[in-house]
Parts: structure tokens; C-alpha cells; sequence
């Protein structure tokens, strides 16, 4: 990072009494709560957990330290659910990021769905669209379906980064057109029913962790066997190849 990027010693300062602030409320929340699940506790336990990610990062940047906080992951740490028991609508959000990688493959692809369909989306102007990253990204998310993006991301020239997906419960049906213009501005957390994240970030593990884990679980398992399941594991094709 450049000299000019990086945080000042008074935002790394105030950072560090963002910490401190946030440990205390944590604690009054924790000493005030009335009951297992109380969201109040939640809600403190997050703004802690922000707090020492953005100190923990600061601090790195300015002076190359860093801080014995882990922060927790979210599929540990959802909030209590407190919608409808048997609920009566649900919605799915979904969010998929993608790098683009290769420009030319991209621009080539929506140059073709324009070829193809000469009196739809050409007629419509994308052709001067395709011309352009933005543009060819809206010929293609327009001409694909969502999951098709996602199989065959390689052949448009993205890569996958993280994904989420959430199944929130509702108590009726949205009316047609209530939440387009903001489609996820009133996403609740506490009426999530279930939630699946894939990140690069739960790959992290080395070779030989992988290695030492395998050997401890030899000394309690029943023979090589497992060894042989673990490094099958290992050769199976990521995830994203079966979308």
C-alpha cells in the first residue's frame, strides 16, 4: 500500500476507541439481557465484531501489526429467527459476484447474441452497447438466465468470487411491483429460515493441514481407509462446476 493510502495514526487512534465503546456496550448489553437469545446482545456482538475488523485492518495498514481478534464467520452467528411459523410467502435473495478476466472473450459472446437475434437486441441498440464491458455484461445477463451465468461463467470470461443465498420468510405475498425500485432494502435478518454462503475464504486450509488433520484422525479411525476418502475428496472439481 502507498504512503498516500494508507490510514492516518488518528484513524487508526479512533478506530481503537471504536473498540474500546463497543466492548462496553457489548457488556452492558450482556449484563442487561433478558434472555438467551436476546437481540440486543446480537446486535452488540456485531458492532464489536465490526469494530475489531476495522481496527484489526487499520492497525496492518498503517504500522504492518495486527491483533489476536478472530472474527467469527456469519454461518455461525445468525440472529434468533422470529418470524412466522408456518410462514405464507417466502423470498430468496441471491448475490454472486464475478471478476471479469477476459474482457474480449465477454465483448466476443454478446457480440454473437446480438448476431444471432439481428431483429431483437440489435434492433433494440444493443449492438453499440456490445462495444463496451457495461454493455456487453447487459446483452448478456439479458439474453441468460441467472444459473446459466453462473455454469458457464468461464465461456463469458468472469470468475466467481463469494455467493449468498437467503430464504427470508414472509407473512403474505409482496404485491406486485411493492419492491422493485429496492428490491433488498428490507431484507430481515431475523426472518431468514436459512442461509448458504460459498467463499474462497473457507478454502484457506493448506496441504499439509489437510495432511496433519488426516493424521490425527487416524490415531481414533479405523485404518487407512480414511486417508484414502480424504485425498479422494481433495481430487473432486470445486463446487462451481456443478452449477
Amino acid at each position: 500500500m502507498s504512503d498516500a493510502a494508507q490510514p492516518t495514526a488518528a484513524e487508526v487512534r479512533a478506530a481503537a476507541e471504536a473498540v474500546k465503546a463497543a466492548l462496553d456496550r457489548h457488556l452492558a448489553a450482556v449484563e442487561r439481557r433478558s434472555g438467551e437469545d436476546d437481540p440486543a446482545v446480537y446486535e452488540a456482538f456485531n458492532e464489536l465484531a465490526a469494530a475489531a475488523e476495522e481496527y484489526d485492518e487499520l492497525l496492518y495498514d498503517r504500522y504492518d501489526e495486527v491483533t489476536p481478534f478472530e472474527i467469527p464467520g456469519t454461518d455461525d452467528t445468525l440472529p434468533p429467527y422470529t418470524g412466522p411459523e408456518e410462514p405464507n410467502a417466502l423470498s430468496v435473495l441471491i448475490r454472486r459476484d464475478y471478476a471479469v478476466v477476459e474482457p474480449q472473450r465477454l465483448l466476443a459472446q454478446a457480440q454473437r447474441v446480438e448476431a444471432v437475434e439481428e431483429s431483437g437486441a440489435a434492433a433494440a441498440g444493443f449492438d453499440a452497447a456490445s462495444g463496451t464491458v457495461h454493455g456487453a455484461l447487459g446483452v448478456l445477463f439479458g439474453e441468460f438466465e441467472p444459473d446459466e451465468i453462473a455454469s458457464r461463467h468461464k465461456e463469458f470470461g468472469l470468475e466467481e468470487g463469494d455467493s449468498t443465498l437467503w430464504v427470508t420468510a414472509a407473512d403474505e405475498p409482496a404485491d406486485p411491483g411493492e419492491w422493485l425500485e429496492s428490491p433488498f432494502d428490507q431484507a430481515d435478518t431475523h426472518r431468514i429460515v436459512c442461509r448458504f454462503d460459498v467463499s474462497a475464504v473457507f478454502d484457506d486450509e493448506t496441504e499439509d493441514d489437510i495432511d496433519d488433520e488426516a493424521e490425527d484422525e487416524l490415531e481414533d479411525g479405523p485404518g487407512p481407509v480414511r486417508v484414502a476418502e480424504l485425498d479422494e475428496d481433495e481430487d473432486l472439481e470445486p463446487l462451481d462446476a456443478d452449477r
